[in-house]
């Protein structure tokens, strides 16, 4: 039986709508680019995650059942957080995928002590100029579909430009969730503003909560080394390559990771 959602109010007064599910330490589990909620994947993760923790799995702005307040800011996105973080009693741990991890790092900095630990998977920042130069075309692309009102498109050609497979792009509107996917589509633009740029690591030297980046031993090279370059200017931050797991991270790997650096009130 599905559950009502509940909701919180960020600071500019968007409405961010969230589910629970599962027991132990609360965990705000932040997703990436073209995801959402009720997303066949995310739910599936967080079924899985709720074994061990209490998790938050939400919309973020513009997705879903959450509404948006223009115009878009990163600092919007890290106020949705602490929104969260307190409906959950003012402190929680974070766990962010892709543009996720990159917000959960984002919050890591900015609300020090509203979050206990942090573990990110394949944060995406840029690594070279040549990349970033290619990035910015297919960003340039991707605007100016949406703006032609062009969701589907502008959906497969990001997907597409990221690296997703060709055969899988091609069979995406077969999948149950597509219709909700590409309806999002505007909100590829917050994950653009997100990854456009070089990891800022002089900042991340700042952050003080203890920190496990993590990236696929499978994943592009461009996302292991940034992923090393954050580990390496984060004080105290672990790192790990997880064997066999490209960006499409399972759920059940992470899980024996999360109750390793996380801990759990569960046996």
């Amino acid at each position: 039986m599905e559950t009502k959602a509940k909701y919180v109010t960020s600071k500019d007064g968007t409405r961010i709508a969230y589910d629970v599910s599962g027991s132990g330490p609360a965990l705000i589990y932040i997703t990436g680019a073209s995801c959402f909620r009720k997303f066949p994947p995310v739910l599936k993760a967080a079924k899985v995650f709720s074994k061990h923790f209490t998790v938050y799995n939400y919309d973020r702005r513009g997705r879903g059942d959450s509404s948006d307040t223009a115009p878009y800011t990163v600092s919007k996105e890290v106020d949705d957080l602490e929104a969260l973080i307190d409906a959950c009693g003012g402190k929680a741990l974070l766990y962010g995928h892709s543009s996720g991890a990159i917000l959960a790092l984002e919050a890591a900095l900015r609300l020090e002590d509203k979050v206990d630990r942090v573990i990110v998977y394949d944060p995406p920042y840029v690594h070279t100029e040549s990349y970033k130069a290619d990035y910015e075309a297919l960003g340039k692309e991707v605007m100016a579909q949406l703006s032609q009102k062009n969701n589907k498109r502008a959906m497969k050609t990001f997907l597409s430009g990221i690296g997703m497979p060709k055969f899988f792009v091609w069979f995406l509107p077969l999948f149950p969730g597509w219709k909700e996917m590409h309806t999002l589509a505007p909100t590829l633009a917050y994950d653009i503003e997100l990854t456009k740029d070089f990891p800022p690591l002089n900042r991340f030297k700042e952050i003080k909560n203890p920190t496990f980046i993590l990236v696929g031993s499978k994943s592009p090279e461009s996302i292991r080394v940034v992923g090393e370059q954050i580990a390496k200017a984060i004080p105290g931050a672990a790192f790990e390559k997880v064997a066999g797991q490209d960006h499409m991270v399972n759920e059940k790997v992470l899980l024996s990771t999360f109750t390793r650096f996380f801990g759990t009130s569960k046996a």
